[in-house]
């Protein structure tokens, strides 16, 4: 087990932009390099196992939950020693989600909620050694949720521009995941940190 604690590599944007097929090419390029990694992620479906609202649907508590599960995900994969944390779904995926869910109901939420999620998500973000967040191609965003999955992608951004996180934004253009993949590696396979 290292004694320094694990890069953090952060992943954010709306669902079907290649999230976690991203994070699986970063996974599999540093495992070939011999770097011990853990990758959080399917908050979505165990939100659902366990009867959260998600989606369109989601509320104050079911973003708290995914929060917190990312976070106690994060912890236990630190605790078991992995050199490079990979984040599917960072702390500011499931407050854009809420954001864009109230927004696509045409509801609010009590000023408390919003500002203690805000703050909770607050608190992981200064952990990310990189954050990515990828971006909606408008062409593909078709079909039953595309409404959804612009708001998701629209408050995604804003949140990153609200707290002015450095991040890379990542199409769905080869050379913007290629360029992405090349970063995490420089920064996951350079010399130890002091």
């Amino acid at each position: 087990m290292t004694s320094e604690p694990p890069i953090r590599i952060g992943v954010l944007g709306t669902h079907s932009t290649g999230k976690t097929t991203l994070l699986k090419r970063i996974e599999m390029e540093l495992r070939s390099h011999g770097v011990t990694v853990a990758r959080t992620g399917r908050f979505a479906k165990r939100a659902a196992a366990l009867g959260l609202p998600k989606m369109q649907h989601h509320t104050a508590a079911s973003t708290e939950w995914i929060i917190t599960q990312g976070i106690a995900d994060e912890i236990a994969a630190s605790a078991a020693g992995a050199d490079v944390v990979l984040l599917d779904c960072a702390s500011y995926d499931a407050l854009a989600y809420l954001r864009a869910a109230l927004e696509f109901r045409g509801a609010t939420a009590h000023r408390t909620d919003t500002e203690r999620l805000l703050a909770l998500a607050t608190t992981q973000a200064t952990k990310y050694d990189l954050l990515f967040a990828t971006v909606l191609n408008p062409h593909t965003a078709t079909g039953d949720d595309a409404l959804f999955r612009r708001l998701v992608d629209r408050h995604a951004h804003a949140l990153l521009a609200e707290e002015n996180l450095l991040h890379q934004r990542v199409t769905d253009e080869d050379h913007s995941r290629t360029a992405a993949i090349e970063r995490a590696l420089h920064l996951c396979l350079k010399e130890p940190r002091t």
